[in-house]
This record gives C-alpha cells, structure tokens and sequence, in this order.
C-alpha cells in the first residue's frame, strides 16, 4: 500500500488526522530543510482486529479495508501538502510518502533504524484530550533507534527563542548536549544549559548540609557543567551559552524553563538510570507535560 516510493529516509514524521500531528508535519518540515535532509511522510494502517464478543459475531464490513486505504492515502496527500506549506517551494521534490500496514509502533520503530530523526505528535486521532501522552509517541520516545522529536500543538514557541537543554553528565546527557547544539546553531538562537543536580531539592539539601558543604558541592556542580560545555562550546563558537546551575529536581526545572523556550532536549536515561530502563523517569516526565517540541536522544 505505498505511494510515493521513499528516496531515502532522513527526517521521518509519522501522520494521522489529529491537531498535533499536523504540528508535528510543518515541524518535521522546517527540520529537513534546515538539515537538507528528505522528509518522509508515513501513515501506518493498523491490522484489522476484531473484538470478541459475547453477543453474536457480525460480519465485517467487505469495504472496510478499502476505506482505511483510500483515507490514509487522502491523509498523507494532506500531509504533504502541509509540509509544502511549511518550507520553500523547491523542497518538495525532496519529500515522499509512504503508506504501510502493520502494527504502528512497531512499523515505525522498524523505520527509525533508516531515520535521521523520527517525528510525531504528542497524541493521536484516537488519544482522549485527559491523555498524557499517545501510545504512539510514547512507544517511539521508548524503543526507536535514533532521536525522537515530539510536538505538542497547545501554542507555537517563537524561533527568537532559546534551545533548552538537561545535562547531568549521563552519557544519554552527551547525546542531548550535541543535538541541542546543533540545533542551537542552525536556529541562530541561544543555548541554556541546565544542571539540576538535586533529586530532593533545594529545601531539603540546605538542611542536609553545612554552609561550607553547600558552597563546596555547589561550586563542583557549577564545575562539572562547564567541563561538558567546554568541547561543545568550541566546537559551536557561534552559539551563545547560558548556563543555569540548581539544586532541584531536573523535571521541574526544565519545565521551568519551556515557558520561554522553543525545544527542549533531553537524553533518554539520566544519571539514575540503569542498563534495562527504556526511558528516564525526567525525559518521561518533559514530553508529557512540555508544551513545546520536545527531542529525545535516543541511541542509535
């Protein structure tokens, strides 16, 4: 069930017909453009499942299938026109669509493998408004092989603002630290690098510790976020930094700081992670309640 043969995939968004997703379609768009990359447009038409029942079995509707084609094909014809909309009329020859069946999540992990980038909407066309986030972008932000772009389509940050990003020394933290770089640097705006470096917060640890401690540990942390900045910082030259160094939980602060953001950055595993977690209870945390773009360094 394909359309327009893919020419190679580098940003990779997947579509449905809800709001965020249309977000995420003009967002995917201005993303390949600025990285002279080909835009792929997806739409994955999931198997038919039938539920059981205990009232008698109801034949299933013979056309049905053909209704699930014939509007998926109408709802990345659209996409792609969105996307036009978004970018400059010479990149259109460098976006192709793509209509598959098979399981979404697991059709679109599959994809992320060949992708530059994966992008989606923070909730589907089937998502209840009270949901945090969709199953789809929630199954991606935990199992793709390269980073994940969620968008949320509650307000459009404007591009004067900064790139956000948490950095706690993890190596998922390097990831999101080279990614909000680049995109710092191709956006033209600043960085702000954040190191909260408390997971009890700041009440709590003042307690906890001495003055002396705290103007000791305080300082080390200041330190530890200049050595990560360091490399990066000559490396980008052209992206002016802002360093904020708390004692709090990282979430929050991060949180904080979207309100005058326009992407945040976050790795997939902070420091408390462990081998066998998917996703960080902080990364988890961000894309479900940033109302921004959120990228989440996932492994390649």
């Amino acid at each position: 069930m394909k359309t327009t043969q893919p020419a190679g995939r580098g940003v990779v968004v997947g579509v449905d017909a809800s709001a965020s997703s249309a977000a995420a379609i003009a967002w995917a768009a201005a993303e390949a453009e600025s990285r002279n990359l080909p835009l792929h447009v997806v739409y994955v038409v999931p198997p038919i499942v039938v539920p059981s029942t205990a009232w008698p079995e109801l034949p299933f509707p013979v056309n049905y299938a053909r209704y699930e084609e014939d509007r998926a094909r109408r709802i990345v014809v659209d996409a792609a026109k969105l996307a036009a909309d978004a970018v400059s009329s010479d990149r259109a020859a460098q976006t192709s669509t793509e209509v598959v069946g098979g399981p979404i999540v697991a059709t679109l992990v599959e994809m992320s493998k060949g992708a530059e980038m994966m992008v989606v909407g923070c909730l589907g066309e089937n998502s209840v408004t009270r949901a945090l986030l969709g199953s789809v972008s929630s199954g991606l932000t935990h199992h793709a092989h390269c980073p994940v772009a969620v968008v949320h389509a509650e307000r459009v940050p404007s591009p004067t603002a900064p790139v956000v990003v948490g950095i706690d020394g993890s190596p998922a933290s390097e990831s999101a630290t080279a990614i909000a770089f680049d995109q710092a640097s191709r956006r033209g705006v600043d960085l702000v690098a954040l190191h909260a470096w408390s997971d009890t917060g700041l009440e709590f640890s003042r307690r906890a510790w001495a003055p002396n401690e705290w103007e000791t540990i305080e300082e080390r942390e200041k330190e530890v976020l200049a050595e990560r900045l360091s490399g990066w910082r000559e490396r980008y030259p052209d992206v002016a930094v802002r360093k904020v160094v708390v004692c709090d939980r990282p979430a929050p602060q991060l949180l904080e700081q979207a309100d005058t953001a326009q992407l945040i950055v976050v790795g997939s595993r902070g420091r408390g992670g462990f081998a066998s977690m998917l996703l960080g209870s902080v990364s988890t945390a961000v894309v479900q309640s940033a109302q921004i773009p959120v990228i989440v360094a996932r492994p390649a």
